[in-house]
Protein backbone atom coordinates (compact mmCIF):
# COMPACT_ATOMS: atom_id res chain seq x y z
CA UNK A 1 0.00 0.00 0.00
CA UNK A 2 1.35 3.49 -0.85
CA UNK A 3 1.92 5.76 2.34
CA UNK A 4 -0.15 9.32 2.02
CA UNK A 5 1.60 12.06 1.22
CA UNK A 6 1.78 13.23 4.69
CA UNK A 7 3.23 9.88 6.11
CA UNK A 8 5.99 9.99 3.42
CA UNK A 9 7.27 13.30 4.45
CA UNK A 10 7.84 12.01 7.99
CA UNK A 11 9.54 9.34 6.83
CA UNK A 12 12.01 11.70 5.16
CA UNK A 13 12.45 13.94 8.19
CA UNK A 14 13.35 11.29 10.62
CA UNK A 15 15.74 10.19 7.74
CA UNK A 16 16.63 13.82 8.31
CA UNK A 17 17.24 13.79 12.08
CA UNK A 18 19.53 10.27 11.57
CA UNK A 19 16.96 7.48 11.56
CA UNK A 20 17.44 5.60 7.92
CA UNK A 21 15.33 2.54 8.86
CA UNK A 22 12.34 3.08 6.86
CA UNK A 23 10.88 0.10 7.47
CA UNK A 24 11.06 -3.23 9.70
CA UNK A 25 10.47 -7.33 9.09
CA UNK A 26 8.15 -8.73 10.52
CA UNK A 27 8.12 -12.57 12.08
CA UNK A 28 6.98 -13.43 8.97
CA UNK A 29 9.17 -12.15 7.10
CA UNK A 30 6.73 -9.06 5.60
CA UNK A 31 7.84 -5.65 5.45
CA UNK A 32 6.62 -2.98 7.88
CA UNK A 33 6.69 0.74 7.85
CA UNK A 34 7.20 1.89 11.02
CA UNK A 35 4.78 3.86 12.87
CA UNK A 36 4.44 7.85 12.70
CA UNK A 37 5.61 8.23 16.21
CA UNK A 38 8.51 5.69 15.55
CA UNK A 39 9.58 7.92 12.34
CA UNK A 40 9.32 11.17 14.44
CA UNK A 41 11.33 10.13 17.70
CA UNK A 42 12.96 7.21 16.87
CA UNK A 43 15.55 6.68 20.13
CA UNK A 44 13.14 8.29 22.84
CA UNK A 45 14.09 8.45 26.23
CA UNK A 46 10.95 7.65 27.74
CA UNK A 47 7.62 5.33 26.17
CA UNK A 48 3.98 4.92 27.51
CA UNK A 49 1.70 3.25 25.15
CA UNK A 50 -2.06 1.89 26.24
CA UNK A 51 -4.55 0.20 24.59
CA UNK A 52 -7.96 -0.22 24.37
CA UNK A 53 -10.81 -2.25 22.11
CA UNK A 54 -13.58 -0.09 21.18
CA UNK A 55 -17.06 -0.59 19.11
CA UNK A 56 -17.38 0.09 15.59
CA UNK A 57 -14.97 -0.33 12.72
CA UNK A 58 -11.94 1.56 12.04
CA UNK A 59 -13.09 4.14 9.63
CA UNK A 60 -15.65 4.86 12.90
CA UNK A 61 -13.30 4.75 15.27
CA UNK A 62 -10.40 6.92 13.98
CA UNK A 63 -13.34 9.81 13.04
CA UNK A 64 -14.07 9.40 17.34
CA UNK A 65 -10.14 9.69 17.63
CA UNK A 66 -9.94 12.95 16.03
CA UNK A 67 -13.40 14.13 17.40
CA UNK A 68 -13.09 13.15 20.87
CA UNK A 69 -12.78 16.42 23.32
CA UNK A 70 -9.77 15.07 25.78
CA UNK A 71 -11.21 17.67 28.07
CA UNK A 72 -13.92 14.99 29.04
CA UNK A 73 -10.74 12.99 30.48
CA UNK A 74 -9.96 15.70 32.86
CA UNK A 75 -13.91 16.93 33.58
CA UNK A 76 -15.13 13.23 34.38
CA UNK A 77 -12.17 11.48 36.13
CA UNK A 78 -11.06 12.54 39.29
CA UNK A 79 -7.78 10.80 39.31
CA UNK A 80 -7.08 12.55 36.57
CA UNK A 81 -8.00 16.32 38.06
CA UNK A 82 -5.96 14.84 41.20
CA UNK A 83 -2.54 14.12 39.44
CA UNK A 84 -3.02 17.48 37.37
CA UNK A 85 -3.98 19.17 40.75
CA UNK A 86 -0.64 17.68 42.18
CA UNK A 87 1.70 18.22 39.64
CA UNK A 88 0.47 22.04 39.97
CA UNK A 89 1.21 22.29 43.52
CA UNK A 90 4.91 20.90 42.92
CA UNK A 91 5.60 23.13 40.43
CA UNK A 92 4.43 26.13 42.66
CA UNK A 93 6.44 24.23 45.25
CA UNK A 94 9.98 24.33 43.20
CA UNK A 95 9.11 27.73 41.48
CA UNK A 96 8.71 29.40 44.96
CA UNK A 97 11.73 27.69 46.42
CA UNK A 98 13.92 28.77 43.52
CA UNK A 99 12.67 32.80 44.44
CA UNK A 100 10.66 32.71 41.06
CA UNK A 101 7.49 33.68 42.51
CA UNK A 102 4.13 31.50 42.09
CA UNK A 103 3.84 31.02 38.20
CA UNK A 104 1.12 32.19 36.75
CA UNK A 105 -1.97 29.21 35.95
CA UNK A 106 -3.65 29.89 32.48
CA UNK A 107 -7.34 28.40 32.18
CA UNK A 108 -7.84 25.17 31.04
CA UNK A 109 -9.33 25.31 27.66
CA UNK A 110 -12.90 24.74 26.91
CA UNK A 111 -12.53 21.68 24.66
CA UNK A 112 -9.42 19.54 23.14
CA UNK A 113 -9.52 17.36 19.77
CA UNK A 114 -6.95 15.76 17.56
CA UNK A 115 -9.35 17.56 14.50
CA UNK A 116 -8.70 21.13 15.85
CA UNK A 117 -5.28 21.31 16.18
CA UNK A 118 -3.08 23.76 14.02
CA UNK A 119 0.02 23.04 11.90
CA UNK A 120 1.53 25.48 14.12
CA UNK A 121 1.53 26.36 17.90
CA UNK A 122 2.25 24.61 21.15
CA UNK A 123 0.64 21.53 20.25
CA UNK A 124 0.82 20.74 16.65
CA UNK A 125 -0.85 18.04 14.17
CA UNK A 126 2.48 16.08 13.22
CA UNK A 127 1.05 13.60 10.24
CA UNK A 128 -1.64 11.87 9.35
CA UNK A 129 -2.21 8.25 7.82
CA UNK A 130 -6.40 7.54 7.92
CA UNK A 131 -8.05 5.61 9.17
CA UNK A 132 -4.88 4.11 10.69
CA UNK A 133 -2.99 6.86 12.73
CA UNK A 134 -2.65 10.16 13.63
CA UNK A 135 0.66 11.66 15.47
CA UNK A 136 0.86 14.95 16.95
CA UNK A 137 3.27 17.04 19.49
CA UNK A 138 4.81 19.50 21.45
CA UNK A 139 8.26 20.76 22.64
CA UNK A 140 8.48 22.38 25.97
CA UNK A 141 10.53 22.21 29.34
CA UNK A 142 8.42 21.04 32.10
CA UNK A 143 10.42 18.75 34.53
CA UNK A 144 11.96 21.70 36.78
CA UNK A 145 8.79 23.40 38.77
CA UNK A 146 7.66 25.50 35.68
CA UNK A 147 6.14 24.39 31.91
CA UNK A 148 6.96 25.78 29.54
CA UNK A 149 5.64 25.26 25.98
CA UNK A 150 7.79 26.10 22.60
CA UNK A 151 5.68 28.23 19.37
CA UNK A 152 6.86 25.78 16.88
CA UNK A 153 5.79 24.74 13.19
CA UNK A 154 4.95 20.70 12.75
CA UNK A 155 7.38 20.74 9.74
CA UNK A 156 10.30 21.67 12.68
CA UNK A 157 9.76 19.00 15.02
CA UNK A 158 11.44 16.05 13.88
CA UNK A 159 14.78 18.12 13.87
CA UNK A 160 14.35 20.56 16.34
CA UNK A 161 17.26 19.86 18.42
CA UNK A 162 17.92 23.26 20.70
CA UNK A 163 19.33 22.34 24.26
CA UNK A 164 16.78 22.93 27.38
CA UNK A 165 13.75 21.11 25.80
CA UNK A 166 12.48 17.78 25.13
CA UNK A 167 10.20 16.59 22.44
CA UNK A 168 6.81 14.78 22.73
CA UNK A 169 5.14 12.68 20.16
CA UNK A 170 2.01 11.09 20.73
CA UNK A 171 -0.20 8.62 18.45
CA UNK A 172 -3.27 6.73 17.87
CA UNK A 173 -2.71 3.81 16.08
CA UNK A 174 -6.06 1.74 15.10
CA UNK A 175 -6.33 -1.76 13.71
CA UNK A 176 -9.33 -4.04 12.82
CA UNK A 177 -10.23 -6.29 16.09
CA UNK A 178 -12.94 -9.17 14.84
CA UNK A 179 -15.39 -8.01 12.57
CA UNK A 180 -17.04 -4.88 14.11
CA UNK A 181 -14.49 -4.08 16.59
CA UNK A 182 -10.61 -1.79 16.64
CA UNK A 183 -7.91 -2.01 18.65
CA UNK A 184 -7.21 1.69 19.82
CA UNK A 185 -3.11 1.78 20.88
CA UNK A 186 -2.25 5.08 22.06
CA UNK A 187 1.95 5.71 22.80
CA UNK A 188 3.65 8.97 23.62
CA UNK A 189 7.46 9.20 23.75
CA UNK A 190 9.85 11.90 24.96
CA UNK A 191 13.28 12.47 23.82
CA UNK A 192 15.25 15.19 25.25
CA UNK A 193 17.64 17.69 23.19
CA UNK A 194 20.76 17.45 25.54
CA UNK A 195 22.34 15.12 28.28
CA UNK A 196 21.65 17.88 30.79
CA UNK A 197 17.73 18.10 30.01
CA UNK A 198 17.60 14.22 29.41
CA UNK A 199 18.75 13.72 32.94
CA UNK A 200 16.17 16.15 34.45
CA UNK A 201 12.99 14.77 32.38
CA UNK A 202 13.78 11.38 33.61
CA UNK A 203 14.14 12.43 36.93
CA UNK A 204 10.86 13.59 36.57
CA UNK A 205 9.39 10.49 34.52
CA UNK A 206 10.52 7.19 36.65
CA UNK A 207 7.57 8.19 39.41
CA UNK A 208 5.34 9.50 37.09
CA UNK A 209 4.98 7.04 34.40
CA UNK A 210 2.24 5.00 36.09
CA UNK A 211 0.42 8.37 36.35
CA UNK A 212 0.99 9.23 32.89
CA UNK A 213 -0.80 5.61 32.13
CA UNK A 214 -3.66 6.70 33.89
CA UNK A 215 -3.97 9.43 31.86
CA UNK A 216 -3.51 8.07 28.36
CA UNK A 217 -6.76 5.19 29.71
CA UNK A 218 -9.05 8.09 30.85
CA UNK A 219 -8.42 9.50 27.20
CA UNK A 220 -9.01 5.85 25.59
CA UNK A 221 -12.35 6.02 27.05
CA UNK A 222 -13.51 9.20 26.08
CA UNK A 223 -12.79 7.76 22.70
CA UNK A 224 -14.49 4.89 23.42
CA UNK A 225 -17.42 6.86 24.32
CA UNK A 226 -17.72 9.28 21.32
Amino acid sequence: MTEPAAARTLVGMARANGDRTATVTSVTGEQVAPLLVEQLLPRPDAVRSEHLVVDGAIDAAYEAVRRADFMRAWRESRAVRALFAARGVGERVVSLAAGHGRPPEPPPPETMRLADLPARGEWVLLGEDPPHEIAFGAIGRFWSGETAWEQIEAAQFATFDRPGFARIACGFSLRPYGEKRTLVSYECRTQATDPESRRGFLRYWRPLSPFIGVVLRSQLRVVART
